[in-house]
């Protein structure tokens, strides 16, 4: 096999897991009523991706040295903090700190 048809299928493969990973679970919840405290637990699970996203991006490490803040994402984390107190909503908060950032990166 030529190693673009295997890129190809590599990339087919991905959309296809990535896809149903995606899909099937409201497939099966379709069927299904999730007790109420998973329901409460799942209810976590943006809060805590955007925060993982935000530490990891927020500080930067080098191997045997402490980390260090990256003072351009601690400037945007500044208005997209205040978003997320004001709105509440994750869209909101998303936009808020991409655009600030956006506005760091150009001048």
């Amino acid at each position: 096999m030529s190693s673009s048809n295997y890129l190809f299928l590599t990339i087919v493969g991905c959309g296809i897991a990535t896809w149903l990973s995606r899909v099937l679970p409201f497939i099966l919840l379709k069927k299904f009523t999730l007790p109420k405290v998973v329901v409460e637990f799942l209810s976590f699970v943006p809060i805590v991706i955007m925060s993982t996203m935000w530490f990891s991006n927020l500080f930067t490490a080098q191997p045997g040295q402490l980390p260090e803040i990256n003072m351009e994402y601690l400037i945007a984390s500044v208005p997209t903090l205040v978003s997320a107190v004001i709105s509440k909503s994750l869209l909101v908060i998303v936009i808020v700190g991409i655009a600030s950032l956006a506005l760091l990166r150009l001048f």
